[in-house]
């Protein structure tokens, strides 16, 4: 699927603009493709498509394990029931500009291109903000406001993302994924510990398998992490002991998500684990796609500038809230 239409209908009879028209359509459409390639978007998202209103997301619990029944022994009665479910509703998102008929008419095709290039721009961080709104939002509450609008960071379990009394829908266990602990080699290992023993939601072991590390844009942060990861020696003990985190981490240095800690007034530098395979398998984090991005280009009869619209609708938001972790927050748990 293409990551943005182009439709030109309206003004591609419009001799005065036809420099313009074909060459700003492809230029578009490159900018586009180009930045959904490079997007970290997928890492921190499943990305899903819908073609309705709405998406809804409703997981079961594990089934039971078998039984040892002996020789010609009946089939034991197994039972799975419904996990918590999450609804969502996709949000309508609309930006344009405007190639004046005086820039047509001085040539000033590099301003036209200009503006394209600001326009898609603005697209792409959006999408690129709004989904680190999401994840910051969660750190403290159940709701976030981004660009007015208020969006929903809850897991399906009805808590914020990252809580410190998860509770399991069967057997009512409470678990945390949210940590006051600044990052350290030894943090580090507790916190993988900690989502390596988390259990679903009638007590079963999942296996979780944290893979990544996810940072906001800081020099101090960024040195304690390369630092507990970047050398197969301990460099803190005389013997120089193996160091188990070597090579073993993804990591993300993510300057949107420092932009979204300042937009959304976090002082704290939160550090995260994520579990990429959970994240897909169990529906953790989704971002949902109910229309591609459609920039139509008319003339405007009233003023004879030539305009660019874009219309898209998408949402984001959590399931399974296990796939994440989250440390140095203030009124976390103590790993």
């Amino acid at each position: 699927m293409a990551y943005v239409t182009v439709s030109i209908a309206g003004a591609q009879n419009d001799a005065r603009f036809g420099k313009v028209q074909f060459p700003i359509k492809s230029y578009i459409e490159k900018r586009g493709e180009g930045f959904e390639q490079e997007s970290v978007l997928k890492k921190l998202f499943r990305m899903d498509h819908s073609n309705a209103f709405g998406a809804s997301y409703r997981g079961v619990t594990a089934m039971d394990n078998f039984k040892p029944v002996g020789e010609g022994g009946s089939y034991p009665n197994t039972g799975m029931e419904e996990g918590y479910p999450k609804n969502f509703t996709h949000m309508t998102w609309k930006n344009q500009f405007v190639a004046t008929m005086e820039a047509v008419d001085d040539n000033k095709i590099g301003d036209i291109k200009r503006s394209a290039t600001q326009f898609m721009t603005s697209y792409n961080r959006t999408r690129e903000e709004f989904a680190r709104a999401l994840y910051v939002g969660g750190l403290s509450g159940t709701s976030v406001k981004y660009e007015g609008q208020t969006f929903d960071c809850a897991a399906a379990d009805g808590l914020a993302l990252f809580s410190k009394v998860h509770t399991n829908k069967v057997n009512k266990k409470t678990q945390a994924n949210l940590y006051a602990d600044a990052f350290t080699i030894e943090a580090l290992g507790k916190a993988e510990t900690a989502m390596q023993n988390l259990t679903g939601d009638n007590g079963e072991l999942l296996s979780v398998t944290p893979d990544t590390i996810w940072i906001p844009n800081d020099a101090a942060l960024k040195n304690e992490v390369f630092a507990a990861i970047g050398a197969d020696k301990d460099p803190a003990t005389a013997n120089n002991a193996f160091n188990y985190q070597y090579g073993r981490w993804n990591v993300i240095v993510d300057p949107y998500l420092t932009r979204m800690l300042t937009k959304l007034k976090v002082s704290e530098k939160p550090w995260f684990l994520l579990d990429g395979k959970f994240l897909d398998d169990q529906d953790g984090a989704v971002f949902i796609d109910r229309q591609k991005l459609t920039v139509k280009s008319f003339v405007d009869n009233n003023n004879d500038n030539n305009v660019w619209s874009g219309r898209a609708r998408f949402t984001g938001g959590f399931v399974d809230w296990r796939f994440a972790l989250a440390g140095g927050v203030t009124g976390g748990s103590n790993l």
